[in-house]
């Protein structure tokens, strides 16, 4: 089995979340909030050489990857070292999307392309997006940056789709939670006809998506009342159709991150 390796490049984050713990205080980790130095970041690689398993990279835990000062340059390295697979066999990035503009979306892609394997080993990019309209997105994410983030995703779409290749694959991840519920429809809506114009196939899932297409995935919050978090996810994944009637109370697919 591969071992998931998260290497967090800053709990800083660009929006506050408030279902996210880190949006909650100023340490995340029981310590002011910090940049990783390059130093720990190229230590941090190079034992990654000494893995005896298969490593499966992501930079991010709680903080938002992107806002790194340095962030483009870090990646670049990552991948530059790994000729041959040798630190990871496959990255995965998880990113807000605030800060994600053409020049990344190109970079990224450019990545993916270069690191080749089968199957490829910069598999996806998990967007959190959580939302459909400003409203929702405000309410939900704590900032106005919900046009920013679709146009942003929908950019990185079309880019990829013009440069002939299919991967990274875009997750489109949904926190399913009570101010945003309503709108679960409206967001599948909304990439399946815009990823069916593209001529790309799309996985919907009620939990993480484990394929190499292009999906939008709904998650049920973690919470205090986890049970009537549970329900809601339950009904709105019934109402979508992603379940029967007699569905579980608590819906889990086999988690990767």
């Amino acid at each position: 089995m591969p071992i998931n390796v998260n290497l967090e490049l800053t709990d800083h984050c660009n929006i506050k979340c408030p279902m996210c713990s880190q949006s909650l205080r100023d340490d995340a980790h029981g310590a002011p909030k910090r940049f990783m130095s390059w130093a720990t970041w190229r230590a941090l690689l190079d034992g990654l050489e000494d893995m005896d398993d298969e490593v499966h990279l992501c930079p991010h835990w709680r903080g938002e990857p992107t806002i790194h000062p340095e962030f483009d340059a870090f990646i670049e390295y990552a991948f530059t070292l790994n000729e041959d697979f040798r630190l990871f066999r496959e990255f995965k990035l998880h990113t807000n999307a605030v800060v994600f503009g053409e020049d990344r979306a190109r970079r990224l892609i450019d990545l993916a392309r270069l690191a080749g394997g089968d199957p490829p080993c910069f598999r996806t990019i998990h967007f959190s997006m959580d939302a459909f309209s400003p409203e929702s997105y405000r309410r939900t994410k704590g900032a106005d940056r919900r046009d920013t983030v679709f146009k942003n995703v929908e950019r990185f779409l079309r880019l990829r789709t013009e440069a002939g290749v299919r991967t990274p694959a875009a997750h489109l991840a949904f926190v399913v939670q009570p101010d945003n519920f309503q709108e679960a429809g409206d967001f599948l809506q909304h990439w399946q006809i815009f990823l069916e114009r593209l001529g790309l196939p799309l996985d919907v899932c009620f939990d993480w998506p484990s394929g190499s297409n292009d999906a939008v995935y709904f998650r049920p919050l973690n919470c205090g009342d986890q049970d009537e978090a549970d329900r809601l996810h339950r009904q709105v994944c019934q109402t979508l159709g992603l379940v029967g009637q007699n569905a579980p109370g608590r819906l889990r697919a086999a988690e990767s991150f």
